[in-house]
């Protein structure tokens, strides 16, 4: 009954809602939309409350995004947004108006970006990234080099959506660099990279692993494609180790961990044939009378 004591209030509603968005698997926002859109029975409140959090979503998870006319796809990210639903792409040099519900570009406009002075420095860098996505991430990756106040990111994202197999996953990877003045030889590549699963057959299993990376990179005005080269492979040799760890990590879980949690045996000392169930007395204990 509307106004009744046991009533949840909008607001509460709007952040049950936001909070089940922010926190969609990758590769099933549109069934917690629909699941939410349900729970919610109010598709103005979730237009207009909930549209924040759907560009959050989009923009923490770099979704891809193809330009019209553009070979390459570009990212969504906070490094490329200019606000108001709009976003930049330095390699293709376009603007563009990005819809976080459809998932499409529209309103692609030219744009010349901050690069300016730098931007031989960009392009570098995003020939050696597509080479190194050509190899590594040949699928599904994405990479894209941003110049913005003053800093140079590298955004990387890679997918594989399996539902079929009840399976998704993503990752995410990015790298920001300080824009040098032409005198610093060395130069320090911090980053951060973001592996995020959802299984779910037979049970519910996610795994989220993040990692903060730093690395001290040797570059030279002088030499820009050794330099791009070089930072390159410092990316590499950085995910490259994470990716070890991350195998290793969960290979001594399953082979130790979880396997010490499993009991060898019933506690009536015996395997059970779940086969002929039937035959044991609880099978027949267990039948409708």
């Amino acid at each position: 009954m509307a106004g009744g004591a046991g009533e949840v209030p909008d607001s509460e509603k709007v952040r049950i809602a936001c909070d089940f968005l922010e926190h969609a698997p990758p590769g099933e926002f549109n069934e917690v939309f629909n699941s939410v859109r349900m729970l919610l029975n109010n598709d103005n409140l979730l237009k207009e409350r909930c549209a924040p959090a759907i560009a959050q979503y989009n923009t923490k998870q770099f979704v891809p995004v193809k330009l019209d006319g553009v070979e390459k796809q570009t990212l969504v990210t906070p490094y490329n947004d200019l606000g108001n639903g709009k976003f930049f792409d330095d390699n293709s040099k376009k603007s563009f108006k990005y819809d976080h519900l459809r998932k499409e570009a529209s309103d692609i406009q030219p744009y010349q970006g901050e690069a300016g002075a730098i931007e031989s420095w960009r392009a570098a860098l995003q020939k050696e990234l597509d080479h190194y996505i050509d190899e590594h991430f040949s699928k599904s990756g994405v990479g894209c080099v941003f110049v913005r106040n003053g800093n140079i990111t590298i955004c990387i994202e890679s997918h594989l959506f399996q539902p079929k197999n009840f399976c998704n996953g993503r990752w995410r990877s990015e790298y920001t660099l300080p824009v040098g003045d032409g005198k610093v030889s060395s130069l320090e590549l911090s980053g951060k990279i973001k592996v995020q699963v959802h299984y779910y057959e037979d049970g519910n299993v996610q795994l989220f692993s993040e990692k903060e990376v730093k690395s001290s990179v040797n570059v030279s005005s002088s030499d820009v494609d050794k330099s791009a080269r070089d930072i390159l492979a410092a990316v590499c040799e950085e995910e490259a180790n994470y990716q070890l760890s991350v195998q290793e990590n969960y290979t001594c879980m399953s082979e130790n961990t979880f396997k010490a949690l499993r009991r060898q045996l019933p506690v009536i000392r015996a395997k059970m044939d779940w086969h002929k169930v039937q035959s044991y007395r609880i099978g027949q204990e267990m039948k409708p009378q």
